[in-house]
């Protein structure tokens, strides 16, 4: 019988061990539906900023030429 108490002692750590693979599975599914929400927010920031590059680009298009060689020299100088 002096068995008993190691049995007990097993059970004991199968069952915290159980109860801690629940724990993980859950954080984990918690942590998947976080990726899965950045990943939605960052292809919709991807998106915007690929339209509003469009929209500058159009709206660079359209100024004469002389004034995007002046204002892209401006901007240069701003830089630095």
């Amino acid at each position: 019988m002096a068995d008993t108490p190691k049995i007990e002692q097993l059970v004991e750590r199968v069952e915290r061990l159980l109860m801690r693979y629940d724990e993980l599975q859950r954080t984990n599914e918690l942590l998947n539906q976080h990726v899965d929400a950045l990943t939605l927010e960052r292809d919709s920031l991807k998106s915007r900023l690929s339209a509003a590059r469009a929209r500058v680009d159009g709206l660079l298009d359209r100024l004469p030429k002389a004034e995007v060689s002046e204002a892209s020299g401006s901007a240069k100088e701003g830089q630095t």
